[in-house]
């Protein structure tokens, strides 16, 4: 099979490493992959099959390929009007905007790849038939398996203003534990007895992913697609945004490690058997014979 991928991206962000990933993984199963990316893309530097990304070049490779796969909202506008069959990854909860355009261009989707169940109900909230939804979860590498420092609680380093990094950092000053505000999760976890990942909106959740894949036990909010990603009270605990039942949490685990210890080995274990890498390539290769089938395609 071949497939067109596109990602506009800017930075070496989550849904850029889920394309590195994905179109390693299919190429690793012996399909073809073209990325166009913008020239100032990162993805440019991992030695993809790859070319910038413009009208002349998307309009030469949609014809030569199979499907085109648009990873992002403007990768989504510019596949759109290039035509061909469509597929789209899903990976935010937030609405769409409204007006003829952006009704328009969902209506050229053959098929949306949602992260998540509840990404997938937004999408057919903003009236996507449910037959053109599939839920493909994200894909991470298995790190180490932790050799935890005890009391080492670590969370994410974001700029992002739905990150509560600051209820983290006052929920760990209750709870008597320091907090490492990390920027490399794969170099960090591995270290981490515990990983604290809170939000006001998720849509899976890639961080939570990863740290279990380290064996790591994971405190996350109980939003969004971190229902999903982190199994309540058995691969990490679910809890609201508030400081004191964050600090309650971190306590519970951090008082008990056998319990942490075991939430630790379930959430490898089932990262390893629903999030992996090969089941992201697997589960996507699915959908493109799904779609290829339902619009008489062949390849």
């Amino acid at each position: 099979m071949r497939i067109l991928h596109i990602d506009t991206g800017a930075q070496m962000r989550g849904g850029q490493y889920q394309v590195l990933h994905l179109i390693r993984g299919l190429e690793q199963r012996g399909h073809e992959c073209l990325l166009l990316a913008p020239e100032e893309s990162p993805l440019h530097d991992f030695g993809l099959r790859a070319a910038r990304l413009t009208p002349a070049s998307l309009l030469k490779a949609v014809g030569r390929h199979h499907l085109t796969h648009a990873h992002d909202s403007r990768a989504h506008t510019w596949a759109a009007l290039a035509g061909g069959l469509l597929v789209v990854s899903r990976r935010v909860s937030f609405p769409r905007r409204r007006g003829w355009f952006s009704q328009w261009k969902y209506a050229q989707v053959h098929r949306f790849l949602a992260i998540s169940r509840y990404v997938a109900s937004r999408l057919m909230a903003e009236g996507v038939p449910e037959e053109r939804i599939a839920v493909v979860p994200d894909g991470i590498p298995m790190l180490p398996r932790t050799a935890a420092i005890p009391n080492l609680v670590v969370a994410m380093q974001s700029r992002d203003p739905l990150k509560h990094g600051d209820l983290a950092e006052r929920a760990a000053r209750r709870a008597g534990v320091r907090l490492q505000m990390s920027q490399d999760l794969e170099q960090d976890l591995p270290r981490a007895s515990i990983f604290v990942y809170l939000s006001v909106e998720e849509g899976l959740g890639s961080a939570a992913l990863l740290a279990q894949s380290a064996g790591v036990p994971v405190i996350a909010s109980r939003v969004g697609g971190l229902v999903e990603a982190v199994a309540d009270g058995v691969t990490g605990l679910l809890v609201e945004n508030d400081e004191a039942a964050i600090a309650e949490a971190l306590v519970a685990l951090l008082e008990d490690p056998a319990r942490a210890r075991g939430l630790g080995e379930a959430g490898r274990a089932r990262a390893q058997e629903q999030f992996s890498i090969d089941v992201l390539a697997e589960r996507t290769l699915e959908e493109y014979r799904t779609t290829l089938k339902c619009f008489g395609r062949s390849y």
